[in-house]
């Protein structure tokens, strides 16, 4: 592809000679001839010197004898130039002849099912929905259009999911919530939960992450979130818009997360907590308190991200600082016990 098609796909204003041909796209350190690659920070520019690129996607003007596309976002026309190159295989479309299909399925167009999927009775699958092998599509789901169900899935009864929605091998959604109460004899009875999960538009769940159905009412997990793998969801939390679970993450039940929340690794929160918009807990956080919007919380319990680097950087400090106590201590003993003559 040449280079000026380049800047022409991403918006880009070009430096240099547009006629090049661009082969590959890498990373600034493994770029070589006919590739093009991003910079990120000015740190890597001289990496970017010493390599053999014959194109870079910059966001200001840098000095360089490399060829350069002027772009706001470097990365995101980055994103976008490996879509292009390096577009997702998909199979073709399709149903294969051991897939099992129950009553009152409602097909849509260039629908793929691989074999060993099982369809339950009453779904609708829309158009362009690519299902791998061994997936389980419950009774009366719904999966929007360009769906993609990786091998594995697993969609428990009254599951539903938007258009453009990406479930990676082995997650399960619509699972019973973990709901039990003490009985006469104190066993544990469980509460059955007879709600639902609702994936909106725009989601995408990492391998092996669970989404629990609600005890009562739905599950939802708003348009344009993204989970890691390793990630569980418990019964009637919603999720809000545009928010990041990064893995084994943990949310109890009933929590409630706001557009933009930034949960890092290990993070775990507890039932019925209230996360407001653009909230981040650092990895390994955990809270049992609400936390209004726009705020950054570390530790656990998690606290204001400055206040948690304040007693990370003291910890160190204590077994000297218990020392010097203890010293302070036994003089104060010596002199109350030996007072000094008058």
């Amino acid at each position: 592809m040449k280079l000026e098609k380049i800047a022409e796909l991403v918006g880009g204003t070009l430096i240099g000679d547009g006629s090049l041909d661009i082969s590959g796209i890498r990373g600034i350190e493994q770029a070589g001839e006919g590739h093009i690659t991003f910079l990120s920070k000015k740190i890597f520019l001289d990496v970017l010197n010493r390599s053999q690129t014959s194109a870079v996607l910059v966001k200001k003007e840098i000095d360089t004898p490399v060829c350069q596309v002027i772009v706001a976002s470097p990365e995101l026309a980055f994103a976008r130039l490996l879509r292009e190159f390096h577009p997702e295989p998909r199979p073709k479309p399709g149903v294969h002849d051991r897939a099992v299909i129950g009553r009152n399925v409602k097909l849509g167009e260039q629908v793929t099912l691989s074999a060993g999927v099982c369809i339950g009775d009453d779904v609708e699958i829309s158009d362009n929905v690519f299902l791998y092998p061994g997936v389980v599509v419950g009774d009366r789901c719904r999966i929007g259009s360009h769906t993609i169900l990786y091998p594995n899935v697993t969609l428990y009864s009254d599951t539903e999911l938007g258009s453009c929605v990406v479930l990676h091998a082995g997650v399960v959604i619509g699972a019973d919530g973990f709901g039990y109460t003490l009985d006469e004899k104190g066993a544990h009875y469980k509460i059955n939960q007879i709600g639902r999960v609702v994936i909106e538009n725009d989601v995408e769940i990492g391998a092996n992450s669970c989404v629990d159905r609600a005890a009562m009412g739905i599950t939802l997990i708003k348009k344009g979130t993204k989970i890691d793998n390793l990630v569980q969801v418990a019964h009637n939390c919603t999720v809000g818009e545009h928010s990041i679970l990064v893995a084994q993450v943990g949310l109890a039940g009933s929590c409630t997360l706001g557009h933009h929340v930034v949960l890092a690794g290990q993070v775990g929160v507890a039932d019925h907590v209230t996360l407001g918009d653009q909230v981040t807990l650092t990895a390994q956080s955990g809270t049992f308190r609400n936390i209004e919007s726009n705020n950054v919380y570390g530790g656990h319990p998690a606290i204001p991200l400055g206040e948690w680097k304040k007693y990370v950087t003291a910890l160190p400090k204590l077994p000297d600082l218990a020392r010097k106590v203890r010293d302070l201590e036994a003089r104060l003993n010596e002199i109350e016990n030996n007072p000094p003559a008058r």
